[in-house]
């Protein structure tokens, strides 16, 4: 790890309340919490501290849209199971066959939609853990 990101980790760490995403209030919070004599090195950090926290922000934002999507597909799917038991019932009265085909047609749609919503969880989760990975 290069000094940039060791000194800016360091301090976000002490005082991780005194910055936020824009550059130039980070730079003042700097000034406030070190002495930099060096004007490069400080707008390194503080731009460092400005990326990270960004990143943070939106990653925040991407896991709260998910969040909403996932309530917004769960009020969705108690509608359409009432619709598509009705028309499965007509079709089981005639043979006991076809009940059993359109019982398992339902169960293997539920099955195939929570793994499309673990795989959008996954490929954020897989995206924090190689954001972290690079920092290592």
């Amino acid at each position: 790890m290069n000094r940039i990101k060791r000194l800016a980790t360091e301090i976000l760490n002490e005082h991780k309340g005194k910055f936020g995403t824009d550059f130039s209030t980070n730079k003042q919070s700097l000034n406030e919490v070190s002495i930099i004599r060096s004007k490069g090195l400080k707008n390194e950090i503080a731009g460092y501290i400005t990326k990270i926290l960004q990143r943070q922000q939106k990653f925040e934002d991407r896991k709260q849209q998910l969040i909403e999507d996932d309530k917004k597909l769960d009020k969705n799917e108690p509608t359409s199971e009432p619709t598509s038991e009705p028309t499965s019932e007509p079709t089981s009265e005639p043979t006991s066959e076809p009940t059993s085909e359109p019982t398992s047609e339902p169960t293997s749609e539920p099955t195939s939609e929570p793994t499309e919503e673990k795989t959008i969880a996954e490929e954020v989760l897989d995206d924090v853990s190689e954001k972290a990975s690079e920092k290592k």
